[in-house]
């Protein structure tokens, strides 16, 4: 795919990747997804995308070509991607802290390098093409199961991991309430995720009654569509018992809506980084010492934010890009164990070369769908 502007995608012949360096691996696309951060990109969120960008931070491949470096891939594999471009070496990521790679995305303060997300995360070239170039292809790719569907693994990538860190950044503990921000993939599968934790009870909040069915169903979680609610920091309140919940999830960022001075500022002017109501909503709405976990995209300048709640509250505050490569042995688990389904979320397959379509139909919430995934003609 080739970015050529805010809502203009279109299919295009590109150059084939090649190998740079000793450790990358050349990798031919088997699937891949369009996440709901790639509507950022596609609604000109976030700073520095720049025409000509290939999105896409989400896939599954066969390895076609490995660098001299690479000693634990060999050509024909098979292989989950995470979304975190991590050398395995820095600082950072001998924490764990892949999404926070300081070799991958050195002239970065903040996020490490991630497919396909414009020059503010590394000017990667991502997974929504036919062929990728894999740097560090000696940390992150892991070999799919031989058990395990490709439309499973390719969940893996970030979804189920990044829904299952919101539920763990939590700290949830037997019994807690938990309210999910947010019905999109990331939000449905935090929630799934927080009754591994040992919640009690898992509360979503979203505007689409079509998610809303599925979270109910899928979590499963008692559900509440907000434009039904008078306000929604007060009813979470009144169903809590005045407390507030133990526990917020953010699964939404900066592409939220429900405030008209929060969408104005933010996805109109563009004058903070992005819509930042659910994050009010999570810090509002949260108990006092509750904790508020954010997984949403948010862009890399400020927000108007309510930062004299969090400290009057005793709010703690945990945020991050999934660490895929820390989680995915867990997630394998999880998946082979029947906890977690990845593939019920997918409700349209379609072919890379109608990419603009499919950005379209899951930017615009139509034909009911959840999870758009991308198959090359070459897969």
């Amino acid at each position: 795919m080739d970015y050529r502007g805010p809502y203009r995608i279109r299919v295009d012949e590109k150059p084939m990747p090649r190998i740079e360096h000793p450790r990358d691996a050349i990798v031919r696309v088997t699937r891949s997804c369009i996440c709901g951060s790639d509507l950022h990109l596609y609604h000109g969120m976030v700073p520095d995308t720049r025409v000509g960008s290939t999105f896409g931070h989400e896939f599954t491949g066969i390895v076609e070509e490995v660098g001299s470096g690479v000693e634990n891939l060999n050509v024909g594999d098979h292989v989950i991607v995470p979304f975190n471009i991590a050398c395995g070496q820095c600082h950072f990521c001998k924490q764990g802290l892949f999404g926070n790679c300081h070799e991958a995305n050195p002239h970065a303060t903040a996020v490490g390098g991630i497919y396909g997300y414009s020059h503010t995360a590394g000017g990667y070239n991502g997974g929504q093409a036919e062929y990728v170039r894999v740097p560090y292809a000696d940390v992150g790719p892991t070999l799919i199961p031989d058990w395990m569907d490709v439309d499973d693994a390719v969940l893996l990538t970030d979804v189920v991991p990044t829904g299952y860190q919101a539920a763990e950044m939590g700290g949830i503990q037997k019994g807690d309430t938990v309210v999910v921000f947010g019905a999109g993939p990331v939000g449905i599968m935090a929630a799934r995720c927080a009754w591994l934790f040992g919640a009690g009870r898992v509360i979503v909040i979203d505007r689409f009654e079509y998610r809303l069915e599925f979270v109910r169903d899928y979590g499963p979680a008692e559900v509440y569509n907000y434009e039904a609610l008078d306000d929604v920091v007060t009813f979470i309140k009144h169903a809590t018992d005045g407390l507030g919940v133990d526990v917020a999830i953010d699964a939404v960022g900066g592409d939220a809506k429900g405030n008209f001075l929060q969408t104005l500022l933010g996805n109109k002017l563009k004058l903070q980084a992005g819509n930042a109501i659910a994050l009010h909503w999570a810090i509002n709405s949260v108990k006092k010492g509750g904790i508020v976990s954010i997984v949403g995209v948010y862009g890399p300048t400020g927000n108007v934010v309510p930062i004299g709640n969090v400290v009057n509250k005793g709010i703690t505050i945990r945020a991050n890009q999934a660490a895929v490569p820390r989680l995915l042995p867990k997630m394998i688990e999880h998946v082979k164990e029947g906890r977690i389904n990845p593939k019920a979320l997918i409700t349209h397959r379609v072919p890379l070369e109608h990419i603009a379509d499919a950005y379209h139909i899951f930017a615009a919430k139509l034909d009911g769908c959840i999870k758009p995934v991308l198959v090359p003609s070459n897969a």
